[in-house]
């Protein structure tokens, strides 16, 4: 049964990557055909087509290698500015063509362009559209994906829930354990506790796992708010205080004494302060001895963005160090060292998490359907944020070229110079190529990775 649903949840994924990169081909689709653009091909993968049909200008269809897609549009390429070549224009040859590598290049892409031209391209070609309107092409499919992710988080943060520490208490400790002799305490053995310890003061009050906190000191305490009652807690040590807490739907009403002790700082969010030599920063707070039960709780609408938002910078930062860090994950890959759990993977890897997501007897179909709802959403900002960078074949390469052909006409008219055209990306297809053939070897290596060292997520 487990194999099954291993099969299920990777055939989940598989599915999703597929309409994430269809839905990213449309989001280029629908504007340009919408600006007038012809688009002679919407294809899923690479490679051999396996299947198509036409539809107006248009064929559609999957090919061999399910690894992307793509739509080609009329006139990607700009004609040259020398009379004589394919394509060219009347505008005056700024100089003689070069028959060295890189020109030869663009040439031929050009050449191949151009026999894709047809009587009536004229006025339907990409590279002719003002500079927003092809802007708003090759950004439509990042955005696309980033709609796709928004949806999947908000879906998880508004439908299913976050998880969070409540105030129904997860476990009483019947002890304080001096703070550094917790690893030191066989929890078999009497509890972890010694007859010299301090008796927990949660525990001594009469409170049991599954119990809710209702209020502390006469104040009430909400099902989220556990860390504002750790807080009040931590401030009134020494001190008997009133509280208050439900079992099996009975109020009931104790006091409590927290416990003067040392325990670890904590920041905003809850997370242990570090001190400069990296080990724990303490304080002498009040403590009862008892833990939270995490729990999905529904969120607000007016979070997902700013989850979404946290998704996308933690993607940026993996972004920009990316060769660094698959040149790692190839290191630990080859060798015994350990691989960054926060590192990149490949598809192949984030199938094989949905696989064991699956999987898992120990956690319900509900969390389930979440946590794959939720590895979708991070597949698709993870491509949003990917397709944005600056460098061609990607979309972020294509927008910063019309950025840059809007800045150099801009100074061009200031300083009434002639209009310069528009940029030549042919030109760039040699450094398109080094890029595409990096992308090739890290996806490479990636995917090796992900095969023989994959990524441990559930410990």
């Amino acid at each position: 049964m487990s194999i099954l649903l291993f099969i299920l949840g990777v055939a989940i994924m598989v599915v999703a990557v597929g309409v994430s990169i269809g839905l990213h081909e449309v989001g280029h689709l629908v504007p340009a055909k919408l600006f007038g653009v012809r688009v002679p091909q919407y294809m899923i993968g690479f490679g051999k087509t396996l299947w198509s049909f036409k539809r107006g200008d248009t064929e559609y269809g999957f090919k061999a290698i399910p690894l992307g897609g793509y739509i080609s549009m009329i006139g990607m390429y700009p004609p040259a500015r020398n009379k004589g070549n394919v394509g060219a224009t009347d505008a005056p040859a700024l100089r003689r063509s070069s028959t060295g590598m890189f020109q030869q290049l663009a040439d031929e892409a050009r050449s191949a362009a151009a026999e894709q031209l047809q009587p009536g391209d004229e006025n339907r070609l990409f590279y002719k559209l003002p500079v927003y309107k092809r802007i708003i092409i090759m950004f439509g499919g990042p955005f696309m994906n980033l709609l796709i992710g928004v949806f999947m988080i908000g879906l998880v943060t508004v439908g299913f829930g976050a998880p969070a520490q409540t105030s129904t208490v997860a476990e009483v400790y019947q002890c304080v354990v001096p703070l550094g002799q917790e690893a030191q305490r066989d929890p078999a053995v009497n509890n972890g506790c010694k007859t010299s310890d301090a008796p927990g003061p949660a525990y001594a009050a009469g409170l049991r796992p599954g119990d809710t906190i209702t209020s502390f000191d006469g104040k009430p305490v909400g099902t989220t708010e556990w860390l504002g009652l750790t807080q009040a807690i931590r401030e009134r040590a020494g001190e008997s205080v009133p509280l208050t807490y439900e079992r099996d739907g009975v109020a009931h009403s104790t006091t409590i004494t927290p416990f003067k002790t040392e325990r670890p700082v904590l920041d905003a969010e809850g997370r242990a302060v570090m001190n400069a030599d990296g080990t724990p920063a303490t304080v002498a707070v009040g403590f009862i001895g008892m833990g939270s039960q995490i729990s999905n709780i529904p969120q607000p609408v007016s979070d997902v963005l700013p989850a979404v938002g946290k998704q996308i910078q933690g993607v940026a930062g993996v972004v920009l160090d990316l060769p660094a860090r698959v040149v790692a994950v190839g290191q630990a890959a080859f060798s015994d060292a350990p691989r960054d759990p926060n590192g990149p993977i490949s598809v192949v890897g984030v199938g094989r998490i949905a696989g064991e997501i699956s999987a898992m007897d120990q956690i319900g179909v509900s969390d389930k359907a979440a946590s794959l709802i939720s590895l979708i959403g991070g597949l698709n900002i993870a491509l949003f944020v990917f397709n944005l960078i600056p460098l061609l074949p990607l979309d972020g390469g294509h927008i910063l070229g019309a950025l840059f052909e809007a800045v150099r006409r801009a100074f061009a008219k200031l300083f009434r110079r002639p209009d310069p055209g528009p940029v030549d990306i042919a030109r760039m297809l040699p450094l398109t190529y080094v890029v595409a053939t990096g992308m090739l070897v890290m996806g490479a290596v990636l995917i090796y990775a992900d095969i023989v060292k994959p990524v441990n997520i559930f410990g």
